[in-house]
């Protein structure tokens, strides 16, 4: 009797799992065949499959110079690719510090980096917009980083923090019994401990980065330095939507993370759950 019952609910939870896993893929699978409607089509039966189906709309996305589609991709992975290795080497070392190191105002840093989890980055449009542009910051290639690199190194440090907290002082003291300078333990022993809380971080930073629309909006002007958000709005006009350009366009900005993940899979996947058993 039991083993029926077993059996029972080993089939419901996997139909379960099933229907969840379907109804994440579908969304991406809707998104590829409405790419390849016309826009009447789709405008004529939404969820229906394309009678015709062609790769049109990709081939004038990628051969219309005005949409700059190609420089927006470059744009985000050179924005998220500098800001995530800025964010994880100082979030480790700023973390490691704050952990390790014991000075008059320790707390209050750490109080003063956490305060960046508490305030709304939205809230601070106007004052960092206004800020950059009286000191000219604006609408150059590495404008985006600054406010990203600040409003990540706030979660960087609290994770790094915390996971110094578990790793025993007695393997840097036998470090420095063996010789081992400041630097070399730093990098050498602590780092690669460190990796999957890093690993964790970087996954967190890379998609927020990634997607984050607000400051692009605000502090980028010039359409060739325009991030992947920005260059989704060339296909949203003021009384219509060309939907199925946009399915083409946002499958073409998605390709490199979803590469990305791919790729790194077996890494992201390890490094997650290393750090949150470590955590």
């Amino acid at each position: 009797m039991k083993t029926i019952q077993t059996k029972l609910l080993a089939i419901f939870l996997n139909v379960t799992l099933g229907i969840f896993s379907l109804s994440c893929i579908f969304p991406l699978v809707w998104m590829f065949y409405s790419s390849l409607k016309q826009k009447r089509d789709f405008n004529a039966n939404i969820m229906g499959l394309p009678k015709n189906p062609s790769f049109e709309n990709y081939v004038r996305i990628l051969t219309n110079a005005d949409y700059h589609i190609f420089e927006s991709v470059l744009n985000s992975v050179r924005t998220t690719v500098l800001s995530i290795v800025l964010i994880i080497f100082l979030g480790f070392i700023v973390g490691y510090i704050l952990s390790r190191v014991r000075f008059r105002g320790n707390r209050i840093l750490y109080v003063m980096f956490l305060m960046g989890l508490l305030i709304p980055i939205h809230s601070l449009l106007v004052p960092i917009y206004v800020v950059f542009r009286a000191t000219n910051l604006g609408n150059k290639w590495f404008t985006l980083i600054i406010p990203y690199v600040a409003f990540g190194l706030p979660i960087a440090i609290f994770l790094v923090e915390g996971y110094v907290k578990s790793i025993p002082v007695s393997l840097e003291e036998a470090a420095n019994i063996d010789g081992s300078s400041f630097t070399s333990t730093l990098f050498r022993i602590i780092l690669p401990i460190c990796k999957p809380i890093l690993v964790t971080i970087g996954i967190i930073q890379t998609f927020a980065t990634w997607n984050e629309f607000s400051f692009a909006l605000v502090l980028i002007r010039d359409q060739r330095l325009q991030t992947v958000p920005l260059a989704m709005t060339q296909f949203t006009g003021q009384f219509s939507s060309d939907y199925t350009k946009i399915m083409a366009a946002m499958l073409i900005t998605m390709s490199p993370i979803i590469v990305f993940y791919f790729v790194f899979s077996k890494q992201i996947i390890k490094g997650m759950v290393a750090g949150a058993i470590k955590g």
